[in-house]
């Protein structure tokens, strides 16, 4: 009889069973066989509970007993507390029902020491927290707006109050005050020394936190490692973080090895024509250098200041110098972060064991310092470039050939100097080995057309010609670079280079609102056979553009990707008329029609969609064409709205035969604080689960 797996000792079935991450392909094995199943469930540890509320007091799984990572922030309506649920008409079942909730939860999952929750007032948070004794993670959500008559703090003084094995807290997707933290932790100093994790980086922020919540938050946290806030940089207002916040941010939590600072309304800042911000950062280089001297452990650091830094190449040598475990480093309004002088290296380019870079309206950029930061950033694996209006595709592609062994990951993005051809084409000498492809789709039509059609080079021009790279002083160590990037493109026999994107498995775009996305084959992007994700967001003002000539957005050109099955179309920056139109105009209805005609052509196994908005109405909602346009992709499986819509539509998707998973998010801020989740009522929605779920659906 021959030997197969189910003859292993039940030990080693059970560490292979635990290896297995992808959710699909547990469940696949849990089908097997009874012992497989048994396996299975005992060796999960993380788990998503999906579906309405009301089902858990009777329908919630208890075979899942070794969890450890649960989240809950799906359960719709989201965050409704049972108080407010049509099944319990009267309040005194209210007490009962959130006990036996909690009971039931705490049986269910005793072990679980990560927890996601979606948490609309300080009660319903206290409710659930109470019923993992072991918590010491907890991500909150909320994307309604924060109740008003609550006590500052409220909502975090009985999470820090009862969670006593607490060390990482998220708030990124939580609306709140700033002012709602510092009392939390002053009311709590144990908890906050055994936080190792706190993450305050929530873009809802109306405006990010000032110096001394920032001294005081890190003051009453001094063993963080992982410290992730939104500042206010601007030195305009009272409260600006400056050299004192800089300082007293290691001086405070000496053992950080991750640390984000971003400017919150760096987002909605202008800039010239040059790339400059109206207003200089309000610290000094002598704070930065101190700054910078003070994280000594420091591994990921983010500084996106939003206002102007100039001559910063200075501290950042002491960067690389004093901190020789960082590997992630992000920049925002950073100038003259090199000098490209001969062949001196300086600045950034002296932090040699940098493997991720990230580079943001730096109004100074050149082609000759993005060279140096090739040489010197030899580890770089990711490499992204936002808003560098004075670099070119020819410095691009130098970087990308000198990197060519290691760079799997690039972004380029609002390069005025780049459009989607040059992106493209500063990526050949990794097309055969880059993963992760982010770039602005900027057509230039004229220019692809006369070319005939294609970005296919002649294999006798290649990036620079020999006196180009005398000029730059990279001799035969550039040659020999460009040379062996080149190796990874095939021949033709016409000529021109045939581009093969093999281990491709990311794409994101952004492109105008009116453009076409047919051209991606065109410009070199036709053979990509591991493809299996791709962004696209669309933005603009429709109400500035005339109806399209063509029939379609040319969704359908995607279909040439054969494992293409995970696709995010974001057209929540497309703003339009929500109603009525004047005559020549199209409404949002007749634009979502255009942007998904022909999905059906595609095997979509997950699709996340952002309707387009009419910012006037305040309206976010799926349209009939959308739903009708939609439900036609059959194969798809998981389905996200980024909106709201009508029950009448919703029943629409009922005839996709293998959907599983549908959800209306409303995460946007502030979400409608009438409807809960969706345009829908309560019922509404409880309605269409229920038809939903009582469907057979093979797995």
């Amino acid at each position: 009889m021959a030997t197969t797996i189910h003859d292993l000792p039940e030990a080693i079935l059970t560490n292979i069973i635990a290896l297995i991450n992808d959710v699909r392909c547990r469940n696949a094995a849990s089908l097997v066989n009874r012992k497989w199943s048994s396996i299975e469930r005992q060796t999960r540890t993380q788990l998503t509970l999906r579906g309405n509320i009301r089902d858990l007091l009777y329908n919630l799984p208890n075979c899942f007993i070794n969890v450890t990572n649960l989240d809950i922030s799906l359960l719709s309506p989201w965050g409704v507390s049972l108080s407010s649920s049509t099944s319990y008409a009267a309040s005194s079942d209210f007490d009962e029902a959130a006990l036996l909730l909690c009971h039931r939860l705490r049986r269910a999952f005793p072990w679980v020491t990560s927890l996601t929750v979606y948490s609309r007032s300080p009660s319903s948070m206290a409710v659930m927290t109470s019923s993992f004794p072991y918590l010491s993670h907890i991500k909150l959500v909320r994307w309604h707006q924060r109740p008003q008559m609550i006590v500052e703090g409220s909502d975090f003084m009985n999470l820090l109050g009862t969670c006593n094995r607490l060390e990482s807290i998220d708030v990124s997707c939580f609306y709140c005050w700033t002012e709602d933290i510092p009392p939390a932790l002053e009311a709590n100093p144990q908890s906050g020394r055994n936080l190792v994790r706190l993450n305050l980086l929530n873009f809802a922020f109306s405006e990010g936190f000032k110096s001394d919540q920032i001294i005081t938050i890190t003051g009453f946290c001094p063993n963080l490692r992982d410290f992730r806030v939104g500042c206010m940089f601007d030195s305009r207002y009272l409260g600006f973080v400056g050299d004192e916040a800089l300082l007293g941010i290691p001086a405070n939590c000496k053992h950080l090895r991750v640390l984000h600072l971003v400017d919150i309304s760096s987002m909605e800042r202008e800039f010239d024509e040059e790339g400059f911000s109206s207003e200089d950062a309000g610290f000094s280089m002598q704070g930065l250098f101190g700054f910078f001297c003070g994280l000594r452990e420091i591994e990921e650091l983010v500084l996106d200041v939003g206002k102007n830094v100039r001559g910063s190449w200075v501290a950042l040598e002491a960067l690389g110098s004093k901190c020789p475990n960082l590997r992630v480093l992000e920049l925002g309004c950073f100038h003259e972060i090199c000098k490209a002088i001969e062949s001196h290296l300086d600045g950034i380019a002296l932090c040699h064991r940098l493997e991720s870079l990230s580079i943001k309206n730096s109004a100074d950029l050149t082609d000759s310092r993005l060279i140096e930061i090739g040489r010197g950033c030899s580890m770089l694996r990711k490499f992204e470039v936002i808003e560098c209006s004075n670099i070119t595709m020819r410095g691009l592609r130098t970087l990308v050939s000198l990197l060519w062994k290691t760079l799997v990951e690039v972004k380029v993005s609002g390069c005025r100097n780049i459009n989607a051809s040059a992106s493209l084409q500063a990526m050949e000498p990794i097309s055969s080995r880059i993963r992760r492809l982010s770039f602005d789709c900027i057509w230039d039509g004229d220019n692809e057309h006369e070319n005939g059609g294609a970005l296919a080079l002649q294999s006798s021009t290649f990036d620079l010609d020999d006196g180009e790279i005398e000029e730059n002083r990279m001799g035969k160590r550039c040659r020999a670079s460009l040379n062996g990037g080149s190796s990874y493109m095939n021949g033709s026999s016409n000529g021109y280079t045939v581009r093969s994107w093999e281990r491709l498995e990311f794409l994101s775009l952004s492109i105008g609102v009116g453009e076409l996305l047919a051209p991606l084959a065109v410009v070199g992007l036709a053979n990509c056979p591991n493809l299996m994700e791709i962004h696209i967001k669309v933005e603009g003002d429709c109400r500035e553009r005339p109806k399209p000539s063509q029939a379609s957005f040319g969704i359908d050109s995607l279909a040439r990707y054969p494992k293409l099955s995970k696709m995010k179309l974001d057209c929540g920056d497309t703003i339009g008329y929500a109603l009525t139109a004047p005559s020549g105009h199209m409404d949002l209805s007749l634009w979502e029609r255009w942007f998904l005609n022909d999905v059906r052509n595609l095997s979509l196994n997950e699709l996340d969609y952002w309707p387009p908005q009419d910012r006037e109405v305040n309206q976010r909602s799926l349209s009939l064409p959308a739903v009708a346009l939609i439900s036609k992709c059959y194969s798809l499986r998981k389905l996200f709205i980024h909106g709201t819509t009508h029950e009448h539509f919703m029943m629409f998707f009922i005839e996709i035969p293998n959907l599983r998973d549908v959800q209306l998010r409303g995460d946007y801020y502030p979400a409608p604080e009438n409807d809960m989740s969706t345009e829908m009522r309560v019922d509404s929605c409880c309605r269409f689960e229920c038809r939903l779920n009582a469907r057979h659906i093979p797995d």
